[in-house]
């Protein structure tokens, strides 16, 4: 049963721009159906009535969703990863290469400080002897690509740690720089 109705319109609109997973194709309609069935049995559950509840639970789904990406953003604490392995890349001496640093947000977050640290023999193309590089950026909701042309200047490898602050919150990632 698919009824093209602006409400129903409206409300299938607002369930696209949710970020959480679609529902199997004809949820929506069986959901209606089954309540259009039990009010013919004599159980009183208007449809709109039923819009505004499914409403209600896709925002309440959404709405923890977002504030666990954030918090897993935004936790105070440096976590490694399940496995006690840290992300890796392996260089050449000399040989710039390009890594893609990924920070996800689940809102935009303005003025939100990178703080990058390289360790000795590492360091970011176009700032020779560096080892700390510092900005403010603001990051987009969704996943934010942050391309990094690194050279190893010398065996040594080591890791490379990002901190990124905002609102006196961060978070810590690593990256092994191993050069052989």
């Amino acid at each position: 049963m698919t009824d093209d109705t602006p409400i129903d319109q409206e409300l299938r609109a607002l369930f696209e721009k949710l970020p959480a997973p679609r529902p199997k194709p004809g949820f929506y309609d069986r959901a209606i159906d089954a309540a259009v069935r039990e009010r013919e049995q004599g159980r009183v559950l208007h449809r709109s009535k039923l819009r505004w509840m499914l409403a209600g639970a896709g925002s309440a789904v959404a709405a923890g969703i977002v504030a666990v990406v954030v918090a897993g953003l935004l936790f105070d604490a440096e976590r490694p990863r399940p496995d006690n392995a840290v992300a890796s890349v392996h260089m050449t001496l000399d040989q710039p290469r390009t890594v893609s640093l990924v920070f996800a947000a689940g809102e935009p977050l303005e003025n939100a400080q990178l703080t990058l640290t390289l360790p000795d023999g590492v360091e970011v193309d176009g700032f020779p002897g560096q080892r700390e590089l510092r900005w403010e950026t603001t990051l987009a909701a969704g996943r934010n690509r942050l391309p990094l042309t690194l050279v190893a200047v010398d065996g040594a490898g080591g890791d490379i740690v990002a901190r990124l602050e905002h609102a006196a919150r961060g978070r810590t990632f690593r990256l092994h720089v191993d050069v052989g």
